[in-house]
């Protein structure tokens, strides 16, 4: 295999099936925790303004996890400068949401909740890609390449580059954690297979040929 396969080539992985694998997973893997954690410590009337807790928003809109506001309203200065509606996916969810609230974050617990569930999926990644992926120089590919596809989709599904740095640091501290841990566990592996253990028959055959040579008179 030529040096050039070395490098790191989304366009390549992407083409090979298996990145689909991981980002499937990794996405299941969210879907599994997020919405029943939300449904729990989220603030109820905060989380139905986002779409619910079962909102495809929460895994693939950043500012979920940046703890930003994703709703949208019309302005009604008759209202004392209220939004007169609040919109997500394209529905109306309600109305008399003020500006303040609206700019504001409605509820950073949620951020918090988010960004735990995106560790759980990271750990969940490791396994995944000790099984799947399974050699130690493509780790580091495949781990970047699904950050890297990540980045890409929510960027797209929420029309904005995520300028959170909180959202920064838990991908990239999720994606060094994955790298780290699934690369070791996977040299590891390299190493315990490459031991060769000799046969029982061959280890009593050099024993036996050990005593003949002692038992054998030495000659000056």
């Amino acid at each position: 295999m030529s040096s050039k396969s070395s490098n790191w080539d989304p366009i390549l992985l992407i083409s090979t099936g298996l990145i689909v694998s991981m980002q499937t997973l990794h996405y299941l893997t969210l879907s599994l925790f997020i919405p029943p954690l939300l449904t729990l410590f989220a603030e109820p009337t905060s989380l139905a303004y986002e779409g619910g807790a079962s909102s495809v928003g929460m895994i693939m809109d950043w500012r979920e996890m940046a703890g930003r506001p994703t709703v949208r309203g019309i302005y009604d200065s008759e209202k004392w400068g209220s939004y007169s509606w609040a919109w997500s996916g394209g529905k109306i969810l309600g109305f008399t949401w003020r500006e303040d609230q609206l700019r504001g974050g409605l509820e950073p617990m949620r951020g918090w909740i988010i960004a735990f569930c995106w560790i759980i999926a990271c750990f969940a990644d490791i396994y995944y890609l000790y099984i799947l992926v399974r050699r130690p120089r493509l780790i580091l590919d495949f781990a970047v390449t699904l950050a890297f596809n990540h980045l890409l989709l929510t960027t797209y599904y929420s029309s904005s580059i995520p300028t959170s740095l909180f959202f920064w640091a838990v991908v990239l501290a999720g994606t060094a954690m994955t790298v780290i841990i699934a690369e070791q566990l996977c040299v590891k592996r390299e190493m315990n297979e490459g031991l060769n253990v000799a046969p029982v028959r061959a280890q009593e055959d050099d024993l036996e040929e050990m005593e003949l040579g002692q038992l054998l008179p030495r000659r000056d």
